[in-house]
């Protein structure tokens, strides 16, 4: 199999990777002939999965509430965090407004989110 046409082959190879996910563990050799298996069966639903179901760039506002919740922060603890009124804060999770370089610079470091995210490139 080349690469995958159709989602029933697609529910087919992850149904496999499923079997043999039960089977392979990471003290296998390289060469074993499910190790194998499983990693061309990966290789093709990453492919099949790039072109039916791309993931796109999550948005600053995004990426900073999901942080928000890990650290468990509010509005305000952010603001705090990061130096920045809270006005702005608000401003940035509404996706109203954008940070200047100096903010995104002091979120990308504070939060460590890549600076791509940050700057929405």
């Amino acid at each position: 199999m080349a690469k995958i046409d159709s989602l029933e082959q697609y529910d087919a190879v992850m149904l496999r990777i499923e079997e043999l996910l039960k089977i392979v563990d990471d003290g296998m050799p390289a060469n074993d002939k499910n190790v194998v298996e499983l990693v061309l069966l990966s290789d093709l639903v990453e492919e099949y999965e790039d072109i039916h179901y791309p993931i796109s760039t999550p948005s600053l506002t995004d990426v900073l509430k999901l942080k928000m919740y890990e650290m468990g922060l509010s509005q305000a603890a952010l603001s705090s965090l990061l130096g920045m009124n809270q006005s702005k804060i608000s401003e940035i999770l509404a996706g109203k407004s954008e940070p200047t370089l100096k903010q995104a610079r002091k979120i990308s470091t504070v939060l460590d989110i890549p600076p791509s995210v940050v700057l929405g490139v």
